[in-house]
């Protein structure tokens, strides 16, 4: 009977012990699951257009950055060239509309890294932006920089001129996709399958546009140098 009793109380133990470990992994599940989904509420938000996205800026003291002010301190350190003009940042959107339209347009960083290795190889030191067979468009309200720091200087080595823009949303509603977009690229030549269904009209609509970009990108380009 004493062994019997001993075995039951040993039994209720580990039971106890088992609810006890039970309890404590539920929480655990439910503490990380908690983690996990205000991660992914963040990063959610961070893709969002600076309009509408609700993380927002504070300063040293504490007060919320609003307007043009927390624009301009979100932009990355090392966006140069940048389009501020209104009419320049018109021009560079619309060729990006117009490039999508006639398929010659690249978007993300892993397309357009892609697409600029494949170019040929010249340096900064040989470059001749002038007659450049493509362009590179990147938003410069971009975080963590380091998505775009490695940009200009494959643009460099590739003889591929480059430009900044400040809304990473209106680079993406440009560029006909839903989301914010970090950097495009808009190519000369139309080499996608697709290319024979452009109206002659379109592409000549878009050779013109190019041919104006181009003008514009070299222009700015020039300036940093100088």
């Amino acid at each position: 009977m004493a062994e019997k009793k001993i075995k039951k109380e040993k039994k209720e133990k580990k039971e106890k012990r088992a609810e006890v470990d039970g309890v404590v992994k539920v929480k655990k599940e439910k503490k990380a699951k908690i983690s996990g989904d205000i991660a992914d509420a963040l990063e959610a938000e961070l893709e969002k257009s600076p309009e509408t996205s609700m993380v927002k800026k504070i300063d040293s003291s504490g007060d919320t950055i609003m307007g043009e002010e927390a624009l301009r301190d979100a932009l990355v350190p090392f966006a140069f060239p940048l389009a501020e003009d209104t009419k320049d940042v018109k021009k560079i959107l619309r060729t990006v509309k117009k490039s999508a339209k006639s398929k010659t347009l690249r978007r993300g960083v892993k397309e357009v890294v892609k697409a600029l290795r494949k170019s040929q190889v010249t340096g900064p030191a040989n470059s001749d932006i002038s007659n450049a067979t493509a362009i590179v468009i990147i938003a410069a309200d971009i975080s963590p920089m380091d998505v775009i720091s490695h940009l200009p200087v494959l643009c460099e080595d590739h003889s591929v001129p480059y430009v900044y823009v400040k809304s990473r949303a209106e680079l993406g509603e440009a560029s006909a996709t839903k989301r914010p977009t970090s950097v495009v690229m808009v190519s000369k030549e139309r080499t996608s399958k697709k290319a024979k269904e452009i109206s002659k009209d379109d592409a000549s609509e878009f050779d013109d546009a190019y041919a104006e970009l181009l003008k514009l990108v070299v222009k700015a380009s020039h300036s940093v140098r100088k």
